[in-house]
Parts: C-alpha cells; structure tokens; sequence
C-alpha cells in the first residue's frame, strides 16, 4: 500500500505539480495581483472592476490571460500577501510548495480521525486526480481551504469562520452548530467571522466592506458570475437558469421562458437542500457522519463549483468511507472518483447522488410534521424572494430595450463608441480583451498584443481612440476601423462623466449603477434602467434618436451587453 502510495506521489509530483510549477495559468494570477493592489493599498471596489483590474495584472507581470475578482471575498487573497512581493512565478511556486504541505497535513490529521493509515488516505486523495490536477495546475485556493475546514474539524475549533471570511464556505456550518447546540463552536465562528471583517476594514474601510456586501455578495450568492448559464459551473442554481431564462447570447433557446419560475425554485431549492439535512441531524448523535453529510449538503446548495471545488470531498469522503461498510464504501468511492474527474455532464446530478446515498440513514430520523412546516416555510420565503426578484427583472433594460451587437457566447460587450460607419465597443477575445466594430450588419473583430480598452470616437467619421495595455505599460493608440490603420497617439482624451445628445435636448448620464437621462428643456430626470444589476457607458447616436448603452443585467456581474434606448420611447 505504501509502494503505491509512493507512486501515486511520485506521479502526481511528475505530471500535475511540474505542469503547475513550469506554466503560468490563471487562477493564481488573480489572488496574486489582488495580494500585490492589497500591499499597495488599492481601494477595493476597483478590484471588482474587470478591465480595471485586467490593467493591475498587466502591471503586475501577468500577460496573455484574462483574468478577474468576482466574486472573491475582500480578504481572499490574504494568503497571498506574504508572497506577492515576488515575481508571479516565483510566488506560484512557494504557493504549490505550500499546498503540497496543506496536502499532506490534510491526510495526515484525516488519517488520525479515521482508522484510515497515511497511505490509504493519501491514495483515496489522488484517487481525485482531475481535481487535484486543476488545483496545482491553475495555482488554485482549494488545497489550502481544504486544510482549513479539516483543521476545524480537527480541533473543533473557530476556523470555519476563518473559512467564511476568506471563501464563504463555512457560513453554512454556523446553522449546522446552532441545530447541534453545539453553542461554543457557533460563538467561536462568529467571533473569528468579526475579527477578520475588522481586518478587512481596517485594511480597506468601511465603504469598500459596505460596496461588497451589497453590490458584490448578493448577486454572487445568486451564482451571478463569469457565465451563469455554464453547464461546466455545475449547479442547480445554473440549471435553474438555463431552463427557465433567456439571454440572447448566453441562453438564447430555454426549455421555457419563465424567469417567475426560476426565481422561485432557485431559493426554495437552496432553502431545502440546507434545512432537510439539519432536521434530521438534530436527532442523529454520529459527530463525523453527520459533519461529512451537511458539507455535501453544502456543496450541493452551492451556487458556484468548478472542477477544483470537488477537492474539498476529500474531507467528508474519507469519514464517510470510515463508518460504512464494504458495499457502501464502494458506491462512495465509485461517487467520488466521477465527481473529481471530468465527466461529459453537469456535475450536480452526482453531487445530489452522492447526497443521497450518504444520507440514507438519516431519512428514517425525519418525520413528516417538522419537514412539512420546514416546505411551507421555504416556500413563503421562496415566493417573498420570487416577487421581489421578478419586481428588479421587470426593470431591467431587457425588458424595455432593444439588444444589440448580439453574438452567440459573447460574455462582455461595453464602452460603445458611435461612428457614422456603426459602433466600435471593447469586447472580451481569446485570450485579451479586443475592440469589435458593428457596421452593416456584422461585426468585425480588432485584436493586438495586449488589451484593447475604453474606445472612444475622435469625431463622427473616426478614428477611434482607446487605451493599450501590454507589457506593464498603458499607451494611447488610435484606430481607423474602416482601414485598420493603428497608430500611437501623442496624448489621452479625457472621458466625459455625462453625455449630451448631438441636438442638445438630452443628457444621460450614469449614478447608483443605473443611467439617468435629464431633458435640458424642462430639466426633469428619468431613470432609463434599472434592475438589481449594473449599466453604464451611456452614448448617445449621432442623430439624437437612441442612447446606446451597457448593461449586466441577467448576466455575470460586470460582464455586460450593448442596449440602444429610443429617444421618443424616453418617459
């Protein structure tokens, strides 16, 4: 068994780490940069700007990846700081040293817990190789809070909030501690909840924690990130969306349009997959098994999981694996290994297997009354949570707008510039950030060595200016998008905070992350927008007739699309 421990080891070190140590892969480039603007004092709302931290990362020695905050916690990248004064790939490398350590004091404290020896572990641990793989491949943070929560398990200790302060994680557990009146443990979480929120405030004042909590938080828990339409992030949230939400880009053809629908089961789901488990763990006395069955629960309830997620199964596998017997075993094993390996399909369908299966003792604990009161109220709130959810959707500027520049998959589209010839905006390529030119009905694609960013039209008929960001330098350049000439400009037009409309009637301009128009005649001022969501970059068209403007609505946040408003539609 040590033979082969050894080379399950010795193989991994060959393979996965080297691929790690050698290439510069994001994810690790964004706690890297977001480490590097915490040393410098950065104000934090700018983190979760995408094209404004794009820039930090190209300052910060990072090239060719795209790369981006959301939705991490202010004190996520924390871990990184003490390393963040070395050259990326240098500080990648101390980080996969220091995760192969969390590794190995993970197996060896799970091999204490259990009758489990170090070897056996360490197998069941590579027994998730494509997790792992992505982990040390991508420099990734699931090693290190796998090490964390099974430290808290380890000495019953204040570190889950340790955990939700840098990743969210443990927030759950807080209700888990509550049910098992295990009051101290709870008491311990908060408390290092609230020290590390004190040490982000004191690190980046109260607004930025106030900006995060309110404009980053909630839609992050609504799985509101990168592409929320992905099948590859695997969870009910996402499926919930597919099915019942249309985004023409993202999510042109649902099963069926019905965002009512979505919005009511995406909370009641959560709500049930949480409370079921701790109505039947408040009468259950088995401390590992019950642990390892709410963190399933956990991930399942989860609004966002990646491939490196599943690393995190180590910990209630193995004590799952500890307390069944020989069949059982096998099926959890059978379970763990498709969950960490790549599989042609949603994930979330064996997450909920897995749930399941390790839960089957529990359903005898359950009986009808409580689990009847617990759906009635999850669904109440569900609906409270529905109506006010459908309220924000109704305001958003699909519903009143019409959508432009429309690509199958496009996941950013802003900053419009308005030409004779069509409208130049800055777009999300392969691999950089670009400029995309919509004129006669399609759209051409303008890519350089670096990032193309905020274009801006000199004058009606061109050219267009905008910011290039390559080799930790920001240079103006100028392009003419019929020609494709590109030249250096000698110095940077100033953006304007507001845009007036060509006939001088009209002034739009963007506040409290909506765009406000104000009719210079009669001086009254309407709100254009509006929604739980963010739109910006208001300008408007060379005749007076339309404002073209961006927006996230219904989309990752951050990650807009293009919008043309009608003037004689504006109330």
């Amino acid at each position: 068994m040590r033979l082969i421990a050894f080379a399950a080891l010795a193989v991994f070190l060959a393979t996965s780490f080297r691929s790690g140590w050698n290439r510069a892969e994001t994810d690790f480039p964004n706690y890297y940069t977001a480490a590097v603007l915490a040393k410098k004092g950065a104000p934090l709302h700018d983190y979760y700007n995408w094209t404004w931290f794009q820039r930090q990362m190209n300052y910060a020695g990072i090239e060719n990846q795209l790369g981006g905050y959301i939705p991490q916690t202010p004190l996520t990248m924390l871990p990184m700081v003490p390393i963040a004064g070395f050259p990326v790939q240098t500080a990648k490398r101390i980080w996969l040293l220091l995760n192969l350590a969390f590794l190995g004091a993970t197996i060896w404290m799970l091999s204490r817990l259990t009758r489990f020896t170090l070897a056996q572990v360490a197998l069941l641990a590579f027994c998730g190789w494509g997790s792992l793989h992505t982990n040390f491949l991508l420099g990734q943070y699931y090693v290190f809070l796998l090490f964390l929560l099974t430290l808290a398990f380890y000495y019953e200790s204040s570190l889950f909030g340790v955990a939700l302060a840098l990743k969210l994680y443990g927030a759950p557990f807080l209700f888990y501690f509550a049910v098992k009146r295990r009051w101290k443990d709870a008491a311990g979480m908060i408390a290092a909840a609230l020290c590390l929120t004190v040490v982000a405030i004191a690190m980046f004042g109260w607004h930025n924690i106030v900006y995060f909590a309110t404009q980053i938080l909630p839609r992050a828990l609504e799985g509101e990130t990168l592409d929320p339409y992905n099948t590859g992030n695997g969870t009910f949230a996402t499926l919930l969306r597919r099915a019942f939400v249309t985004e023409p880009e993202l999510n042109p053809h649902p099963l069926w349009n019905a965002p009512w629908m979505f919005f009511f089961l995406r909370p009641l789901v959560t709500l049930l997959i949480l409370i079921i488990p701790l109505l039947a763990l408040r009468r259950s006395n088995a401390p590992a098994r019950d642990f390892a069955w709410f963190f399933i629960a956990i991930l399942l309830a989860s609004p966002n999981t990646a491939s490196y997620t599943f690393t995190l199964l180590l910990l209630p596998i193995t004590l799952l694996l500890d307390d069944v017997k020989p069949l059982e075993q096998a099926v959890l094993l059978a379970l763990y290994i498709l969950l960490t390996n790549p599989m042609p399909f949603p994930k979330v369908w064996l997450v909920l297997a897995l749930f399941l299966f390790a839960g089957h003792r529990y359903w005898r604990l359950l009986s009808w009354k409580p689990v009847a009161t617990a759906t009635a109220a999850a669904t109440l709130i569900a609906l409270i949570a529905a109506g006010r959810s459908l309220a924000a959707y109704r305001q958003e500027p699909g519903q009143h707008w019409e959508r432009i520049a429309v690509q199958q998959g496009a996941i950013y589209s802003s900053s419009p510039a308005v030409l004779r010839s069509g409208i130049v905006y800055e777009s999300i390529g392969p691999g950089h950030y670009t400029l995309r030119w919509l004129h006669g009905g399609r759209i051409d694609q303008f890519q350089f060595e670096g990032e193309a960013l905020h274009p801006v039209a000199l004058s009606p008929d061109g050219p267009i200016e905008f910011e290039l960001v390559a080799h930790r330098t920001s240079t103006t350049m100028v392009l003419d998008p019929a020609t494709g000439k590109l030249q250096t400009a000698a110095s940077r037009h100033p953006q304007p905070d507001q845009a007036t409309s060509p006939d001088g009637k009209w002034i739009a301009f963007p506040s409290a992350n909506q765009i406000w128009v104000r009719s210079v005649v009669e001086g009254t001022v309407t709100r254009l927008t509006g929604g739980n969501c963010n739109s910006s970059s208001p300008v408007w068209e060379l005749d007076s007739q339309a404002l073209i403007f961006a927006s996230d609505c219904s989309r990752g946040i951050g990650l807009p699309a293009l919008y043309r408003a009608s003037t004689p539609r504006i109330p």
